[in-house]
């Protein structure tokens, strides 16, 4: 199952799981912009693409500035001449409870993992619509996007309303051979994950083991963290996927902790 030639935007792709999906898009033969909010690291991340053979370039994209993502978008299209797969993946993460969550924290979440995407969308179908192959748009959501956890609010509000943005491209993008799906995953062991590991501790009142198996991993099948090649392999699936069968889904990898 190839990309050879798709050229793909992946955001928050300098590090975890954007890193991993970047990487293996390239080897499977996609030209691929790194796009991250830390220019360096997208580059960082550019050089080992390119160690290994693949064609990729990296972008200076805060998701959450619209000017930035058009310019990023604008840059890729100018170097490869259009955008064939978008992935919106982009995210931040607070935990903290509802009565004590301020408005500039509840927004700053919902700004990268939202917002972001909805500008990544906006600017990824102008050129799409404009390409008689259309396109294919990922969103990078989260068992919460299914499921509610204490002390995420705006995560958990922010994955739920990439459903209904990834539903309405797929509706509103059939006529333009765009398709739009939804990747859940459970925890994987990122960067991420493993600054909330003692902030839940704290929150919670236990240790940082409890967090991961009585918190995190308690509810899987095997009491595993999913991991970043789980991610891309869907990933590479989803983009990959020949038809519009598979367009207005969610495809959960969390080692059964949600099953739908």
């Amino acid at each position: 199952m190839q990309l050879t030639d798709k050229r793909a935007l992946i955001t928050g792709a300098a590090g975890g799981i954007g890193r991993a999906i970047a990487e293996r898009y390239a080897r499977e033969g996609a030209r691929v912009a790194v796009a991250d909010l830390d220019l360096a690291a997208a580059e960082a991340t550019v050089e080992k693409i390119r160690q290994d053979g693949g064609q990729a370039l990296a972008l200076a994209m805060d998701v959450t500035d619209e000017a930035a993502v058009e310019t990023g978008v604008a840059t890729m299209v100018e170097r490869w001449g259009g955008v064939d797969i978008a992935i919106a993946n982009a995210g931040i993460q607070h935990i903290e409870p509802l009565h004590t969550l301020s408005f500039a924290d509840w927004r700053r979440v919902m700004a990268v993992h939202l917002d972001g995407a909805f500008l990544v969308t906006g600017a990824a179908l102008r050129q799409m619509y404009r390409q008689e192959s259309g396109g294919c748009l990922i969103y990078m959501g989260s068992v919460h996007s299914k499921l509610a956890s204490p002390l995420k609010a705006p995560y958990v509000a922010a994955k739920h309303g990439l459903l209904g943005l990834c539903r309405t491209v797929a509706k509103e993008g059939a006529a333009h051979r765009v398709r739009a799906n939804v990747i859940c995953p459970g925890f994987v062991r990122t960067p991420l994950v493993d600054r909330q590991i003692p902030e839940q501790a704290e929150a919670l009142g236990i240790s940082e083991e409890a967090v991961v198996r009585d918190v995190m991993l308690k509810d899987t099948v095997d009491g595993e963290f999913t991991t970043l090649d789980d991610i891309a392999e869907v990933a590479l699936q989803l983009a990959a996927f020949p038809t519009a069968a598979l367009t207005g889904q969610s495809v959960v990898a969390s080692h059964g902790w949600y099953m739908q």
